[in-house]
Parts: structure tokens; sequence; C-alpha cells
């Protein structure tokens, strides 16, 4: 990974979190234990502290920052699309937020809601537990079944064993100049999309 200190704070990243090589650390950013950081993600550290709790995981191109002084968070299993980015946020435990949206300073995202893809959540929201939250600016459109919970939580465990699967095994490589015979396919472990769902 790209990773810097800035003023005195390093990064700390826990041994059983994976980091992808091109994501950038910057400064006062905590990932905790199980977490997963994909290509490309940007964790600025430079004013306020980016912190992943355990399991979460933050996808490719993903942007975490804040003002100074403040917490930019996610919690326990939160689970962050491609492209989405959170600025002076806490992302509540087992929270999913969705590809390309965008939460804004002072949001609370609270445990176990959907923030649908391209949804803009403004400055100082907030919403109820197991909310689905949709539009721009984001509105609370429903809540959430235990069912779409459940779905959402198999989602993240993938990407928990993604995190071990990148440390085992991940490597640089050349690649072939053309498709072997009998090619074989990453494992299906049976996880599909949701109808109408927010990722």
């Amino acid at each position: 990974m790209t990773c810097y200190s800035l003023d005195g704070l390093v990064p700390v990243v826990h041994p059983t979190a994976y980091v992808h090589p091109s994501a950038v650390l910057i400064g006062d950013v905590i990932i905790g234990p199980g977490c997963y950081v994909g290509p490309l993600a940007s964790l600025r550290g430079d004013f306020g502290r980016i912190i992943l709790e355990e399991g979460a995981n933050i996808q490719d191109t993903c942007v975490m920052h804040g003002f100074p002084d403040s917490d930019t968070l996610v919690g326990r299993n939160g689970h962050i699309g491609h492209g989405a980015v959170l600025h002076g946020c806490r992302i509540g435990e087992d929270v999913l937020v969705g590809m390309n949206a965008v939460v804004m300073d002072g949001a609370e995202i609270a445990a176990r809601s959907f923030v649908s893809a391209t949804a803009f959540v403004k400055a100082g929201f907030s919403c109820p537990e197991q909310s689905l939250v949709m539009g721009s600016p984001a509105q609370v459109k429903r809540s959430l079944s235990d069912e779409e919970v459940a779905w959402k939580r198999a989602g993240t465990r993938e990407y928990q064993l993604l995190a071990q699967r990148c440390l085992a095994g991940l490597r640089p490589c050349e690649p072939l100049a053309e498709v072997e015979a009998g090619r074989p396919r990453i494992a299906d472990r049976g996880l599909r999309p949701k109808g109408g769902s927010s990722q």
C-alpha cells in the first residue's frame, strides 16, 4: 500500500486487515481487524481521523476524508460500495452504503441501514436503525426487513473472506497472451444481487 505519516501520525493497519497496494493511507488512519480496503481507495487522515472498525470494507475508488477534529468512521461490518465518498460522517454497524453514494459531514447512518447507490446524504442527516435511505437529497423511504439485512451480512462476509484470500494469495504477475484451454473460474459462493437493492 502507499502509506504516509503526517505530523508524526502513522496509519495503523491490523495484521488481519487487507489493504490493496494501490490504496493510499495518509496520517491519522486506523484500520481494524479483518477489514478490506480495495484498489485506489483514498483514506486521508490529514485533517480528521479515519476509522474502519472490525470487519468493515471500503471498496475500489472510495474516498474517506473529514474536517479538522472530526472522525470519519465506518462501524463494525460496514460495507462501502465502489466509488462512495464519506466526509466527516459516521456509518453505523452493519450499514451498507451503495456505489457512488456521498455521505456528508455530521451525517449519522444508524445500524443496519442501507444508503442507496448514488444517494446524496446532506450534512447533519440522521435516520432510525434499519432504514432504507435513498435520493438526492436522501430521505428515509422505509424500514428494511430482517431478510434484507441478512442479505447484506452475507455480502459483507464475502468481503471479509476476500481479505483473507488476498492476504494469502494475491500476487503481482505478468498477464498471459491468450486464454488458456479449460480456464477455471473463481469459485461460485452463491451470492447474487438483490432485486431493487442499493448496491
